[in-house]
């Protein structure tokens, strides 16, 4: 079992805009493209930030065209938030708050062998990297550039604190860097 955050981010280093728009990441093509398939195959758990929840809630249609359901989960999901925040019918939602570590024990339990995937966003990925809990990062890199927005990893992770695993190219605008994190003690 390894705890991965797999994600997409622009060549400049952010997730969405600063209005948490992902509209120029599905004009990069299509999920089709991408190792999303054999990836969620993989996934017994996930975990998300509020405002990538509120993001889906808000773009349910968008969601529903790219990936066939408004909520295309059939996995636990974990939000962390300190608000609350409307359910989504049909949908294994446990809301929660706090620290990150107890969670993912609970994680760990329903995930049973399978992994356990950091949604987003890039501060909550970082709560479990400073938590030692974060094994892989999953980056898919999008020919785009934001200016600013919503940072991809906001912690600082220099020397040997992360170790690339593989390079691959993904259609004409993307490529997939896979890392594995470097855990002092591990």
């Amino acid at each position: 079992m390894k705890t991965q955050y797999y994600t997409a981010t622009s060549l400049d280093g952010f997730l969405a805009t600063e209005d948490d728009s992902l509209d120029w990441l599905f004009e990069l093509g299509s999920v089709n493209e991408s190792s999303y398939s054999a990836f969620i195959a993989q996934v017994g758990a996930l975990a998300m930030g509020s405002s990538t929840y509120e993001w889906m809630v808000r773009n349910a249609e968008k969601v529903a065209a790219e990936m066939g359901s408004p909520w295309p989960y059939a996995q636990p999901a974990w939000v962390f938030t300190s608000r609350t925040l409307p359910a989504i019918d049909g949908a294994d939602i446990r809301f929660v708050n706090g620290d990150v570590r107890a969670v993912h024990q609970e994680m760990q339990a329903a995930a049973g062998d399978l992994n356990i995937w950091i949604v987003g966003g890039g501060d909550l990925a970082g709560q479990f990297h400073d938590a030692g809990l974060l094994d892989e990062l999953i980056v898919q890199i999008g020919s785009a550039t934001l200016g600013k927005g919503k940072p991809l990893f906001p912690r600082r992770v220099v020397g040997s604190g992360l170790r690339l695993l593989s390079a691959d190219r993904m259609g004409p605008g993307m490529a997939e860097l896979r890392y594995e994190v470097q855990q002092a003690g591990r």
